[in-house]
């Protein structure tokens, strides 16, 4: 009986991609284009909503490393990244749209690979993972509470997206911080009153209601915030300068017309090969669509900016994994439901594609009679499993791949820098060590 994977996300496509590498027939389940989460719009697979970045190239770096060990596990995500790939400094970004219909080709395209277009209401009998991702459909969701009983809710946010024609060119300039890449960002300098101008307003601005769904759970604001994707109207309202430390800091950019370095500055990254859209990085957001096209306008440079998209805020679900999974992602009382993604609390777009693969290559290790992989805790795949699975965990929340989990070298190494490299390097060595008696 094939395997069922319920979620054509980043997740499931390379959870699918496993087995059938593995000689294992399995039944991908999307109910794309038949049903939409609030907040998908595209009828391809691997569809990314909240950037188009997946982070650092740079080995040296958590999501470079963690890049670098799913290219050796045999990532069908990585794969297609790098033939869709726009310019992005020292980042991994990708044309979206291309980006989800290469992964959509390769996995319609495998004969292993059935691909079954609608919704899973329930938990399947039989064999089974789970990567429906933070917007797991009511119906489902209400299935695995019956089972897991312990379900958190936390929000996400997407940022607007603009044309490239709209904006004025001479107000903007293209740079990159610290002269690292080549130029790709596209940078909005504002001076002092700009600044506080834009900070009074984004304040004082009106945010959409949430639907009642999404305030299950919530906070005294209304709803719970990730810090790693926090509206930008919630970092503004911190304090004054909470922006010019974050999103809008100004450090590693000479504006051109002044020869110095701007008070803030907001920088937009291409969302497509061709250079006609970019996102307002950092700025994801919850604000009514008319204030953000109000306040967003105010940038400069983005006067008459015509918004392709405005941002969104949705609810993310994720289980109470430390109490329920192993660290080769399946349930401890149910060895043949797994779960991989953003459902398991790992944060992140690579992250989630990174345990797809675990799940995957664990689930096709067991109905082949073999050993379960665990990987090393010194490898970033290896850590977040271990994260995520650890019973002692009190208070769980989501985490991304970062240097902090991983275990820190005897010898210590005062240059950060280098000290990430040596830990990566460590890593990546433990992870071949394991790919070589797989």
């Amino acid at each position: 009986m094939a395997v069922k994977v319920i979620g054509a996300g980043l997740a499931g496509c390379e959870a699918a991609w496993q087995l059938a590498k593995a000689g294992i027939e399995t039944e991908l389940y999307e109910m794309k284009p038949e049903k939409y989460t609030p907040a998908h719009k595209y009828a391809g697979f691997a569809e990314l909503v909240c950037s188009n970045s997946l982070k650092a190239e740079r080995t040296g770096s958590a999501a470079g490393m963690l890049k670098e060990e799913m290219r050796r596990l045999g990532s069908l995500i990585m794969e297609c990244a790098e033939k869709t790939r726009v310019s992005a400094g020292g980042a991994l970004a990708v044309d979206r749209e291309r980006f989800s219909d290469s992964v959509t080709a390769m996995i319609r395209s495998n004969p292993l690979i059935k691909v079954i277009g609608k919704e899973a209401a329930e938990i399947p009998e039989g064999d089974v993972i789970i990567a429906t991702g933070p917007l797991t459909s009511d119906a489902l969701a209400e299935s695995i509470r019956k089972l897991c009983g312990d379900c958190l809710y936390f929000h996400d946010a997407a940022a607007p997206i603009v044309t490239f024609d709209s904006l004025d060119r001479d107000k903007i300039f293209f740079a990159a911080r610290y002269d690292r890449g080549d130029a790709d960002y596209i940078n909005c300098p504002m001076d002092k009153d700009e600044y506080l101008r834009f900070y009074r307003e984004l304040t004082n601005a009106e945010s959409a209601p949430l639907h009642s769904f999404d305030r299950e759970g919530s906070g005294k604001d209304g709803f719970k915030v990730y810090e790693g994707c926090m509206p930008i109207e919630a970092l503004a309202k911190r304090g004054e300068d909470t922006m010019r430390f974050g999103p809008m800091k100004p450090v590693g950019l000479t504006d051109p017309r002044t020869g110095k370095r701007p008070y803030a500055v907001v920088q937009l990254r291409a969302e497509n090969s061709q250079g006609t859209l970019y996102n307002l990085v950092g700025f994801q957001t919850n604000l009514k669509f008319g204030e953000q096209k109000r306040v967003f306008s105010m940038i400069p440079g983005l006067e008459n900016a015509e918004f392709m998209r405005y941002g969104v805020m949705h609810r993310n679900t994720f289980i109470n994994s430390p109490k329920l999974l192993n660290e080769q992602f399946n349930m401890r009382e149910r060895e043949n439901l797994f779960f991989a993604g953003q459902i398991t609390g790992v944060e992140g777009y690579i992250e989630s594609a990174a345990s797809g693969i675990l799940a995957g290559l664990n689930m096709a290790r067991r109905l082949s009679g073999k050993d379960y992989v665990s990987l090393p805790e010194t490898t970033m795949l290896g850590a977040l499993s271990k994260y995520i699975s650890d019973p002692t965990v009190e208070s769980f929340q989501p985490m991304g791949c970062n240097m902090g989990i991983l275990p820190q070298p005897e010898e210590r190494i005062r240059d950060k820098r280098l000290r990430y490299e040596k830990l990566a390097e460590r890593g990546l060595e433990a992870l071949d060590r394991v790919i070589a008696i797989l």
